[in-house]
């Protein structure tokens, strides 16, 4: 388990390998859900849990002015589908690359 802090007005990309079968909730503050295209999704407030897989989410933004944390739980076993996951956007970031 570990916590994601967020400053005020702070925004983390959403990785995908990262958050595969992690289950987030907020603990403290708000945290906005930045949609695929840009555009801002739903305010998450405190006790509010949600999964990111598979959602379009592409980043976590904090709209307040204080900081905001989000508590992740990711199961102790990996999953083949998210070591999979993890391995295919290797690659594919090599093959922009070349």
């Amino acid at each position: 388990m570990r916590t994601l802090a967020l400053r005020g007005g702070a925004r983390v990309a959403v990785v995908a390998a990262e958050w595969c079968d992690a289950f987030g909730v907020v603990t403290r503050g708000r945290v906005q859900l930045e949609l695929r295209d840009g555009e801002p999704g739903p305010v998450l407030g405190r006790g509010a849990g949600f999964w990111l897989r598979g959602t379009g989410v592409r980043a976590l933004r904090n709209p307040g002015r204080r900081t905001a944390r989000v508590r992740i739980v990711t199961p102790k076993a990996r999953t083949v589908t998210c070591q999979y996951a993890s391995y295919r956007m290797m690659e594919e970031r090599h093959e922009q690359h070349e």
